[in-house]
């Protein structure tokens, strides 16, 4: 008897020192998923949006050192009336106006006691980072690398052959037309966006995910919806084609050549693998230099990055949206009302890069807007944009 007792009582210690490690080992993913549940809370939020790394697992991107492009500073704008009220009601954390390659104006509205100089913290992308995988799409087509955008995203994603996918092209998910049903209701905790989360935050497959989706609403290429789980099958695609890593990719052939002031991150899951559909980490300055290169036709400081011809492509509003409703090209926004050289990228929480290629005007934003979805919020963004743009005439 008291043989067994001993044999039991060591198999209960086994099974507490089991459960013990299992409980260390998870303790990063628990703090993870906890974060992400409080991730947007309002004391924490400014805080939040310029720690992503403090949060999730991240992968830092390299820049050559040699090369660093800061945007000369200008003479200060005068601002359209309004601009305080509206930086305040939008929780502005960062903004800066370029106009023709040249500072008008700059401010950080919204900081933390963290922050030692906002001008180089680090904030999150959030969607904005879709348009930055739009740029790394175009050199890849243009090079050969991936040369018809009509071929299917299975030709090189093989492993989404049978899921929602099977039929998309790469064409259709670039224009956020592939006909996959997800849902991007971000206060509902059981949506698709907020699963998502949770299988970042707990270091799980962001591809397992994409893969296991199998329901769509409409056929490929007949109709537009945002589903955001489109652009990261655009990583996927860029990955199979390539065989090399996004932030490798866009390190080399974005980061690099743009210059960057400050080494940027992407959040990445557990495999590694970048969250390229809204894990981008810039400085609002970096932010501003991206879209002024975009502004300027695919040029950065005279080096070519990306051509004339795939910036005009990609941001016209060629995808199947409603009629009167807001446009979309290639993982770009185009307002309702936009003339010509009118487009943005645009996050949610308030990130922006807005651009007016005719007035040769850029600009960029990081908020923490709480009620970025509330009705008129988007357009009162849109139209200070414009008023800043014309303010500059």
């Amino acid at each position: 008897m008291k043989t067994t007792l001993k044999w039991i009582g060591i198999g209960l210690l086994l099974c507490l020192l089991l459960i013990a490690g299992f409980a260390v080992l998870q303790r990063e993913k628990v703090a993870r998923l906890m974060a992400v549940n409080s991730l947007f809370s309002q004391d924490r939020i400014v805080a939040n949006f310029t720690a992503m790394d403090t949060m999730f697992e991240h992968i830092a991107l390299t820049r050559d050192d040699t090369i660093v492009n800061q945007l000369p500073s200008g003479a200060p704008m005068t601002l359209p009336t309004g601009f305080d009220l509206w930086s305040e009601d939008r929780a502005v954390t960062g903004v800066i106006v370029v106009q023709n390659g040249v500072i008008r104006h700059e401010s950080y509205p919204l900081t933390t006691d963290d922050e030692d100089d906002p001008a180089t913290s680090l904030r999150i992308s959030w969607s904005v980072a879709k348009s930055f995988l739009s740029v790394l799409m175009g050199i890849l087509h243009e090079d050969g690398t991936i040369p018809d955008l009509d071929a299917p995203v299975t030709q090189y994603v093989p492993s989404l052959v049978g899921s929602s996918y099977e039929d998309a092209t790469i064409k259709d998910v670039l224009q956020m037309s592939s006909g996959v049903t997800f849902d991007e209701d971000y206060l509902d905790f059981w949506s698709d966006i907020n699963k998502m989360g949770r299988v970042l935050a707990l270091g799980q497959s962001m591809d397992g995910f994409a893969e296991g989706l199998d329901e769509t609403f409409a056929a490929p290429g007949s109709q537009w919806q945002y589903v955001s789980i489109d652009t990261h099958v655009i990583g996927m695609v860029i990955r199979g084609a390539t065989n090399r890593s996004i932030p490798d990719l866009l390190s080399e052939k974005v980061i690099g050549p743009l210059g960057l002031t400050v080494t940027p991150y992407y959040l990445a899951d557990g495999h590694e693998v970048a969250f390229v559909l809204g894990g981008l980490n810039l400085t609002t300055h970096d932010y501003a230099l991206f879209g002024n290169m975009v502004a300027n036709g695919g040029i950065a400081f005279g080096n070519r990055i990306v051509s004339e011809a795939w910036i005009e492509e990609s941001t016209a509003a060629s995808a199947p949206t409603a009629e009167g409703a807001i446009g979309y090209g290639y993982q770009w926004w185009v307002p309702v009302g936009a003339t010509e050289g009118q487009f943005m990228a645009r996050g949610i929480y308030g990130q922006y890069i807005y651009i007016d290629r005719t007035r040769g005007v850029v600009i960029a934003v990081n908020a923490a807007d709480r009620a970025f979805r509330e009705d008129g919020v988007a357009d009162s963004n849109v139209a200070m944009f414009r008023a800043i743009a014309e303010s500059l005439d």
